[in-house]
């Protein structure tokens, strides 16, 4: 392993990092019942700070963008006021920390926001039951009005507003995953044929116009994304999807987001309709700050750094099973090896 992993590495003006290791965003459903942060939070994300950079557990803009029990949001004054104390403390041990901001789109259940609508690009559900609250069977969603949709990307940038006001460092905006923006983004979950639909522009719309509203309100020093140019939870891919990304990663390439963050749990799955890998995929295309994640080891990223391939790595379950992850892999101490029970307390 080369010590690249371990050099500091400056996003922009605004912005260095400690080294290139970032804490990816692990949900983790301790939030308590009005989806607040709690001190265990607190503990648990400030024993992690000599990261490059903590990404928060995906964090919801507003009630309906709620999809699995006690995910933590950023839309009420108490659960700006929990954040704060996550923030202060990370940043007191040396630390940054960026809020992901999330909204689940058809993956939401009306059991967690008092049985109103899910709110998608078209009515296309999602097969199976909620994670973690099995009882729960997905439903239909609502195909997002224009007036739906402007109101959306009006509360992403309070969203953003209301992270700096938590004195996170910035933002990720989560467009991965099958989440709502990335259900825009693909066709298996966007039948539109209205101005977000049906053509790659149309498709990439609603991601762009989040992205700089978010820009508008906190700078684009502060500003990330995470995006999923591969289909493969909660979706299906379609070779027309390649189009789609070749035009947004195009706008992307013509901004200045803080980091470009690709959303995938293994990087060793290979797509036919991007040629191989989403991180070979994504490079190709896109030549400024990237995030490499899913899988990887101290060895593997920093082989893969060293090519090329990315410039910073997400590690995620790792990172749950060693709070001192950083400290043992530059002194190459023995990892405790993750296991699932160990999501049933913060440590």
């Amino acid at each position: 392993m080369s010590d690249i992993l371990f050099q500091p590495y400056r996003l922009n003006k605004a912005l260095e990092l400690n080294n290139r290791i970032l804490m990816a965003p692990l949900t983790r459903c301790m939030a308590d019942d009005n989806l607040v942060p709690t001190d265990d939070m607190v503990a648990y994300y400030a024993r992690r700070a000599d990261a490059g950079l903590i990404i928060s557990e995906a964090t919801i803009i507003r009630p309906d963008g709620q999809g699995y029990p006690n995910t933590p949001g950023l839309f009420t004054d108490a659960q700006i006021q929990g954040w704060k104390k996550v923030t202060a403390a990370v940043q007191r041990a040396g630390g940054k920390i960026f809020a992901q901001l999330w909204h689940t789109g058809r993956v939401a259940h009306p059991y967690f926001f008092g049985g109103e609508d899910v709110l998608a690009p078209s009515a296309e559900k999602v097969e199976g039951t909620v994670p973690r609250r099995r009882e729960l069977t997905y439903v239909t969603p609502k195909p997002a009005t224009l007036n739906d949709i402007q109101q959306l990307v009006q509360d992403y940038a309070q969203a953003a507003a209301n992270a700096i006001e938590a004195g996170f460092d910035g933002v990720e905006i989560h467009g991965a995953n099958g989440y709502l923006i990335d259900q825009f983004l693909h066709h298996d979950s966007n039948k539109r044929s209205d101005e977000y639909g049906g053509s790659p522009e149309n498709m990439s719309r609603f991601a762009l116009e989040v992205t700089d509203a978010i820009a508008a309100s906190i700078g684009w020093e502060k500003t990330a994304l995470r995006i999923s140019p591969g289909a493969y939870f909660n979706m299906q891919g379609d070779a027309r999807d390649r189009q789609v990304f070749d035009y947004l990663l195009n706008e992307l390439q013509n901004r200045d987001l803080a980091y470009l963050h690709i959303g995938i749990f293994d990087d060793s799955m290979e797509f036919d309709y991007l040629g191989g890998r989403a991180s070979q995929y994504v490079r190709s295309r896109y030549h400024k700050t990237l995030v490499g994640v899913g899988g990887f080891t101290a060895d593997s990223a920093s082989q893969a750094i060293d090519a090329g391939e990315f410039d910073l790595v997400a590690i995620g379950r790792p990172f749950i099973a060693n709070p001192d992850y950083i400290s043992k892999v530059r002194n190459q101490q023995d990892l405790v090896t993750y296991t699932d029970d160990m999501l049933a307390t913060l440590v």
